[in-house]
């Protein structure tokens, strides 16, 4: 049976010398592997091999078996190419992918997702700094978490429930613990970590990180890889690129 949808290249490898393994994340079936066969020839009904970020109309068929779909058509809307000419946005919209090639299962369908995918590539590709790129993927992070319920705790502790005001003269964060912890109950979290009052108010409000600080947008991304990271027990290949860059 051919399946039509519309998606997001996240990986492509390649099978053999003209055909590839593409993984896309698409809007109504989620993630989905398949094999797009010849699309490295010249003349491949697929206008060439297909390329990371790319986006667009697919049609594919399923035997309904674990393993490997056939794609039989793929026509590209946007490649979002300007990403490779700004390195910042490029290493963030990167690792956003990365994220959901992580983060979700084949034929898992995730509609807001997908759109807040196609969003943070779209408007990364016309970022022009750090700053802005960082916020976007931070946004756009908030989203997957809530998509596959995994968003911390921003609005108490999560081992008193008190709630977060401006009471809290110390704030911390434990990964275990899937949120905030407050000055009475963090001896209780070895991996907790102390965070500035600024990153809280941001944390338990998002819309405050229009007007955030570099520096607080910087840690904030430091805070989530690490509990993207912690969630996933291993590192984030394309992590270290954003931290650093």
């Amino acid at each position: 049976m051919l399946t039509k949808d519309r998606g997001i290249c996240i990986r492509a490898v390649d099978y053999s010398e003209t055909s590839q393994v593409v993984t896309f994340f698409t809007r109504g079936q989620g993630k989905l592997s398949a094999i797009a066969k010849g699309s490295k020839r010249s003349k491949s009904s697929f206008g060439g091999p297909i390329e990371l970020f790319s986006e667009g109309e697919l049609v594919f068929s399923d035997t309904g078996r674990e393993g490997l779909a056939t794609l039989t058509e793929f026509e590209e809307g946007r490649g979002f190419g300007r990403l490779s000419g700004n390195l910042v946005c490029l290493n963030c919209a990167s690792l956003g992918i990365e994220l959901v090639r992580e983060l979700t299962d084949e034929q898992d369908s995730h509609p807001g997702l997908y759109d807040g995918l196609v969003r943070l590539l779209q408007n990364t590709e016309g970022c022009r700094g750090r700053l802005d790129a960082l916020k976007l993927l931070i946004m756009f992070e908030v989203t997957l978490l809530q998509e596959v319920g995994l968003l911390p705790v921003f609005q108490r502790c999560v081992s008193c429930k008190r709630g977060y005001d401006s009471k809290w003269d110390q704030v911390y964060f434990s990964s275990s613990a899937n949120g905030f912890v407050c000055r009475d109950c963090e001896g209780g979290f070895v991996d907790k970590v102390r965070i500035s009052r600024e990153c809280g108010d941001v944390l338990s409000d998002f819309n405050r990180l229009v007007g955030a600080k570099q520096e607080t947008v910087e840690r904030i991304e430091e805070l989530l890889v690490s509990y993207f990271q912690n969630v996933l027990g291993k590192p984030l290949k394309t992590a270290r690129y954003v931290i650093t860059s």
